[in-house]
């Protein structure tokens, strides 16, 4: 589980889905913050009054104490003034040293399914941590953790995943699962082979790999893996996934697959750089106060 937890805060109903989430992925010990990001900066360009800028604070901090009562949750409250949504929640990230931040989907999604609006979009591009998006109507769902999965394909993003999903599964009681998705170019097949042999070969073959991982139950198909891990996650309560790593400034570089699960899992996603944390320094729990708002 996760350590040091932001969770990004705003009007919509999806913040009572990501701060469900939260609660879920949030070690014993962990901590957790909430987080509303206004356009501090842009006010200030367009002339807006220390009045007007005192009241927008005010309102955003009495928002995030609604949140906290509604959701009964213990955390600390963070206001940040920036010029955009996902730097303020970035630079709040880096600035406590989180290790996971969690969104909500956009509410014209439909129930159960994740689906990014602008606001989310710019919380996963370029992220200093993992990112976890929870989908529409989360909160009002049962949220047990009965099943966790990975998207596997045998690299070292998929392989961080698994071990994370291992531990997560165990201090959840849950069962644990792996996908592997086989895509197989025309070119690559043998003429003198039936397509359907060939492909039932390698589709077997991903599920042999997979169990030899062991103590995980196998799953593989045919197809696009953003596609088929997408059906995939409609049997989870959790698919976890690896990204590309981080890029040259310590950023989390999402490939097309991750990108493309943010707008079509079925269930909360977690997406993981291969250096990506569970766990954060004991002391961190405690360096801020539960009570009021810290600014960024």
């Amino acid at each position: 589980m996760f350590r040091e937890i932001v969770v990004g805060v705003d009007e919509h109903m999806g913040s009572r889905d990501a701060i469900a989430l939260a609660r879920n992925l949030s070690a014993r010990d962990g901590a957790v913050t909430l987080a509303h990001v206004y356009t501090d900066e842009s006010q200030v360009q367009r002339g807006v009054s220390a009045a007007d800028r005192a009241q927008v604070r005010t309102h955003a901090l009495e928002l995030l104490e609604t949140a906290r009562e509604q959701a009964g949750v213990q955390a600390h409250l963070r206001l940040c003034g920036s010029s955009s949504v996902g730097r303020g929640l970035h630079e709040l990230c880096e600035g406590i040293d989180a290790d996971l931040l969690v969104v909500g989907s956009s509410q014209r999604g439909l129930l159960g399914r994740v689906r990014v609006g602008d606001a989310t979009r710019a919380a996963l591009n370029g992220a200093p941590c993992a990112i976890a998006v929870a989908p529409a109507g989360y909160a009002s769902e049962p949220t047990a953790m009965r099943e966790i999965g990975v998207g596997y394909d045998g690299s070292p993003e998929s392989d961080h995943a698994l071990e994370l999903a291992r531990r997560i599964a165990v201090q959840a009681g849950a069962k644990l699962s792996a996908f592997e998705a086989i895509s197989v170019p025309p070119t690559s097949v043998n003429a003198a082979r039936p397509l359907s042999a060939a492909v039932d070969a390698l589709v077997n073959e991903a599920r042999d790999r997979i169990a030899a991982l062991g103590n995980v139950e196998p799953h593989a198909a045919y197809g696009d893996p953003a596609e088929e891990l997408a059906v995939y996650s409609a049997s989870l309560d959790l698919l976890i996934v690896g990204s590309r790593g981080y890029g040259p400034i310590g950023r989390l570089i999402h490939g097309s697959t991750s990108r493309q699960l943010a707008s079509t899992a079925r269930c909360p996603l977690l997406v993981l750089a291969r250096g990506a944390r569970g766990a954060q320094r004991p002391e961190a729990a405690g360096e801020r106060v539960a009570r009021g708002a810290d600014p960024c």
